[in-house]
């Protein structure tokens, strides 16, 4: 009888055992080890800089462990049906920083750049909580993405060199930035100092225009429009033409005196050329002769100035949360 028991105890435990296992080998043939997912993102990597997921592979890969790897995630909106005016541009920029990466001394399977497009992956979207493009985010080898990996775009911009920043923030890895060769720039300065002598040499007889103080003053005020309008900003900080405000519409302004848009410094410029007409048609009306046309341009340059500043204050004040000043419009 006692035999009996300890027979059926054993087969009990052995009968426990088995079916343990069974279950391990059933979560194993649904999900990949560790070296398995490190050896299929090297292969996808190997023929891409930029791995481009859908929602079953961010799954997989970005999501669920075991990882001992980091990830760059790039959620975007690529379709022209979406009409993100600047997510290609981010992409590019996005692009660069891959590729600067994958060609570089430093790179290792401890780090991957991914891109998730919302056509490709919606499901990433409503599960991040995210409803604009482009986002990019960091995914380390352990734990969840705090508030921190998430990149402020509309501080820092979205340039290889900013988003290289975030990087070696977020993983201590310090990308050098490659960009590839582009002599547009160079080609079109040459074009323009070549179409300079040209006018030069067949106006070789006839250079009193250089001595004009009217044209040496349009373009040294035309060099303070592009100075004061923040254009030195958009080319250190590569920040987005326009963004989307709170309230879903479209923001040509930034909401914060830490930063601005390209539309923005466009903008600016007008309202500050629009004063400076105003100042001249003041300025000349003195020296008219006729007094109605002396009236018409004296009334005119106040109503340049008056207006044109008075925007010009608006947009300062939209910045500068709290400014107590205004003129004409709030």
């Amino acid at each position: 009888m006692r035999f009996a028991w300890k027979s059926l105890a054993i087969l009990a435990i052995f009968v426990v055992i088995c079916l343990v296992q069974t279950d391990a080998q059933a979560k194993q043939k649904g999900a990949m080890t560790l070296t398995e997912k490190v050896q299929n993102l090297m292969d996808m990597n190997f023929k891409k800089s930029v791995l481009r997921f859908n929602g079953q592979k961010f799954k997989d890969y970005v999501k669920q462990g075991p990882k001992n790897y980091s990830m760059i995630v790039m959620l975007t909106a690529l379709a022209p049906s979406r009409q993100c005016q600047i997510c290609r541009v981010a992409h590019d920029e996005f692009t660069i920083l891959a590729n600067s990466y994958r060609f570089s001394q430093i790179y290792s399977n401890k780090l991957f750049f991914v891109m998730v497009d919302f056509d490709e992956g919606s499901d990433v979207f409503q599960s991040l909580r995210l409803n604009t493009a482009p986002v990019f985010m960091h995914f380390p080898a352990k734990g969840k993405p705090k508030t921190a990996d998430t990149m402020d775009i509309h501080r820092t911009g979205f340039g290889a060199e900013a988003l290289a920043k975030f990087v070696y923030e977020r993983t201590d890895v310090q990308v050098r930035v490659f960009r590839p060769p582009n002599y547009a720039g160079t080609v079109a300065l040459i074009s323009l100092g070549a179409l300079v002598a040209g006018i030069l040499y067949i106006r070789r007889n006839n250079l009193e225009f250089l001595y004009n103080k009217d044209l040496w003053g349009v373009l040294a005020v035309l060099f303070c429009f592009l100075m004061i309008s923040g254009q030195m900003w958009n080319h250190i900080r590569g920040p987005p033409l326009i963004h989307k405000s709170q309230n879903g519409g479209v923001a040509y302004i930034h909401g914060s005196s830490q930063g601005q848009l390209v539309i923005e410094t466009y903008i600016v410029m007008f309202l500050n050329a629009m004063i400076v007409i105003g100042m001249i048609l003041l300025t000349e009306s003195g020296n008219q002769g006729d007094s109605k046309k002396r009236r018409l341009m004296a009334i005119a340059g106040i109503a340049f100035v008056a207006i044109f500043f008075s925007l010009l204050l608006s947009v300062f004040r939209s910045k500068a949360q709290g400014y107590p000043y205004s003129f004409l419009f709030k």
